[in-house]
């Protein structure tokens, strides 16, 4: 295909900021050549982005992807008692097939509002990846990793390793790491293995990290020590990505500096919306962290529309520093596009609009009266664009929506209504 006279973001820091009129075919999956007034080959699928902005997709760094069923349940709690007294015993009832469809209602979100790939912690990955598959999102996913009782954590390990061995390099749109839930969930020698496990693999590790003040107690009465120092000893050289780290001091945060292989994947709204805080990721840019955004689960995240993760963002440090000088919106952009691609391993393949990477591309439409007179394109989609500016989606090369209809529409009300039947068994 090809798209013509395009606004155009590449995240490539390489080229201009924004380049106007530009043209980017897509052969197969992947971006054949970046030019102006390309000329249309034989048979070539025509896209005309004239005053729309062109630019990777956003990329979700974390994530519960069949919690969608889970949202507006959280409020007046705190996170433990959520998760425990709520959540938990409401997850024992869910069945294979509920979490493919609640996965699938999730990717039908992501489409729609311009995400084309998310981190997933969860279990029964098998369900979520079938429905990856189906509606062709990129999926980077993991079994949850833990051992609260008995030979749950070795279970878990080797229902990991049989999902690596089942699905690893079959589908290009699917990856995986290596995903402990915490260390407050999870023992030393147990994350010793898992670290293990990675290295052996070469694959990532994805934990929760600092979220609250009882996880903070829960690690230092477990481990004896600092969370800081916990991460120091145990995670020096492997390639992490932390959620969360909302409980970090600067001086804590100056140390995991020191850690040159550590990405963070700031969730503001579900921080703000669980009480835990705000994360500093001000601080953490400055000391040259790699800082991505995600939304959680949407049981604590609401949504998972990255446009408004990317906002509060933005404006919390603002607010927090009192500095309206601190992340600038660019800055933010980049943590929803390249920086999340950095910080999956994924920097290579997915994050900006480069020749020779896959085609995963969306088109956000300015033509809304929120965002008109555009003075600042890239301030604008930051602080005004919502998902429903999306109006196409492309991953792989492949358009899963364009001109804001999906490929597969008539499964979007069959989908919703499986999910609130779903809601109407377990509670």
């Amino acid at each position: 295909m090809l798209i013509q006279n395009a606004i155009l973001i590449t995240m490539d820091e390489k080229r201009e900021k924004i380049e106007r009129g530009m043209d980017i075919r897509i052969k197969k999956n992947k971006i054949e050549k970046i030019g102006k007034h390309l000329e249309p080959e034989q048979n070539e699928k025509i896209i005309d982005a004239t005053n729309k902005v062109v630019m990777p997709g956003l990329i979700n760094t974390h994530a519960h992807i069949p919690m969608s069923i889970f949202r507006e349940t959280v409020d007046g709690l705190p996170l433990q008692s959520w998760l425990q007294d709520k959540i938990w015993p409401m997850e024992d009832k869910l069945t294979k097939q509920d979490i493919y469809y609640a996965s699938y209602l999730s990717f039908l979100e992501m489409i729609r509002t311009g995400t084309t790939t998310i981190n997933d912690m969860y279990f029964m990955t098998e369900q979520i990846i079938e429905a990856a598959e189906v509606t062709g999102i990129r999926l980077q996913t993991t079994r949850t990793l833990m051992d609260l009782s008995g030979e749950e954590g070795e279970n878990r390990l080797k229902e990991l390793k049989t999902l690596i061995k089942n699905y690893q390099g079959k589908d290009d749109r699917v990856t995986f790491n290596v995903g402990i839930h915490g260390l407050y969930t999870a023992s030393k020698p147990y994350v010793e293995k898992c670290i293990a496990f990675a290295k052996e693999n070469d694959l990532n590790i994805h934990m929760h990290f600092c979220e609250n003040t009882k996880e903070v107690k829960d690690i230092e009465e477990s481990y004896g020590k600092k969370p800081i120092e916990v991460l120091e000893e145990l995670f020096s050289n492997e390639k992490v990505l932390l959620a969360h780290c909302v409980k970090l001091s600067k001086e804590e945060i100056t140390r995991l500096s020191q850690l040159k292989q550590i990405s963070i994947s700031h969730c503001p709204v579900s921080n703000l919306k669980l009480g835990c805080g705000v994360a500093n990721i001000a601080e953490m840019v400055k000391q040259g962290i790699n800082v991505s955004i995600g939304t959680d689960g949407q049981g604590s995240g609401s949504n998972l529309d990255l446009w408004e993760s990317m906002k509060y963002a933005a404006l919390l440090q603002k607010g927090i520093e009192e500095d309206a000088v601190q992340m600038p919106a660019y800055e933010v952009l980049k943590m929803g596009t390249i920086n999340g691609a950095k910080a999956l391993g994924l920097e290579q393949k997915i994050g900006s609009v480069e020749e020779g990477k896959l085609a995963d591309i969306i088109i956000v439409n300015l033509n809304n009266i929120v965002m008109q007179p555009v003075n600042d394109i890239i301030a604008d989609l930051i602080y005004n664009a919502k998902g429903n500016n999306v109006e196409t989606s492309i991953v792989n090369g492949k358009i899963l929506m364009e001109n804001y209809q999906l490929q597969f529409e008539n499964e979007e009300a069959e989908v919703i209504e499986k999910c609130g039947e779903i809601m109407k068994r377990i509670q």
